[in-house]
């Protein structure tokens, strides 16, 4: 949703990573995968759709005005960010299962455009978000059954975004500005933490590269791969956004996708066996949904619609 055009309906390159405990391994049929479709330019309407990790069986389980746009999902829950019953562009966190019923509405904080992830068996949320004009883009714990939430952050000149939990729980990794309304000359970076704010250290440095603008990536947002131990972002290097990833210290930095195209926001299976990524067109505006295995190999393309659809998510059917 950030990216070429701006905010929550601007587009760029990446997706969304779904759990934070390493699991067993699974038939790769055994998931749904949802992602978010450009669906009305004219009406700045964007959709939630689900398909078969075979590309089959794409349905629209949003199906409402305005933005909606699937940021999480714990198991067989999704959840989103949405603007419906409130103002255009005033997002509240939401939660729907993989057929797109049991709406509810999590908590009253409002939040930022930004990805976040959960701890604890999925009843601890972790988000970027904002009360009032002054307190912006700051992180917070939100119970996902009551909905009450705590403030992490408090230093309100800076911004923290596109906040990862990692396999424990605790440590978080995120995309900071130290300024964050410098946003067009200050480069946000991937930087990690302890939940209680100590340990505070920058993981990525952004190379020189006249080819990434300010809207751009230059590092984010964050994934932590259990299976792995990897933390895996997008960055706009050489003229096109790529997929990279490194350890948990900053190190070993790795290129993982080396397509002529763009490509950037991600989902690993809760397994950590299978890539879904999303790959723009020649042009740059355009997006699909690809699957890969980690290796690179089996890859194939999901999606073939004429709009773009962006930001996959692995989730289990609805029970």
């Amino acid at each position: 949703m950030k990216g070429f055009f701006g905010a929550a309906g601007m587009l760029c390159m990446a997706l969304l990573v779904g759990c934070s405990n390493v699991k067993p391994k699974a038939d790769i049929a055994e998931y749904k995968i949802a992602y978010n479709v450009y669906y009305d330019t004219a009406h700045d309407d964007y959709e939630i759709f689900v398909m078969n990790a075979d590309g089959t069986g794409q349905k629209n389980i949003s199906n409402a005005p305005g933005v909606e746009w699937v940021y999480y999902a714990y198991k067989d829950k999704l959840y989103f960010v949405s603007d419906r019953d409130t103002t255009h562009r005033m997002y509240f966190l939401y939660e729907m299962n993989a057929d797109g019923n049991q709406v509810r509405k999590v908590t009253d904080l409002r939040l930022e455009d930004s990805w976040m992830s959960s701890r604890n068996e999925g009843e601890e949320m972790i988000v970027s978000g904002r009360i009032g004009k002054e307190i912006r883009f700051q992180l917070f714990l939100v119970d996902i059954k009551s909905g009450k939430y705590t403030q992490l952050t408090t230093d309100t000149a800076a911004s923290y975004a596109d906040p990862h939990f990692s396999p424990d729980g605790k440590q978080i990794v995120f995309r900071h500005r130290k300024n964050r309304r410098n946003y067009k000359n200050e480069k946000a970076e991937i930087w990690i933490m302890d939940v209680d704010g100590s340990n505070l250290k920058q993981l990525t440095y952004f190379p020189e590269d006249t080819t990434a603008q300010w809207h751009s990536y230059h590092a984010g947002p964050p994934f932590w791969e259990p299976s792995q131990n990897i933390i895996s972002y997008i960055s706009r290097q050489k003229g096109k956004h790529n997929i990279f990833t490194m350890l948990p210290d900053g190190s070993n930095t790795r290129q993982l996708t080396t397509d002529t195209l763009s490509e950037g926001w991600h989902a690993w299976s809760p397994d950590g066996e299978w890539l879904a990524f999303d790959r723009s067109n020649k042009e740059g505006y355009k997006f699909d949904i690809y699957l890969r295995n980690r290796d690179g190999s089996g890859q194939k393309k999901l999606t073939t619609d004429w709009r773009s659809e962006m930001a996959p998510v692995f989730v289990l059917p609805a029970k």
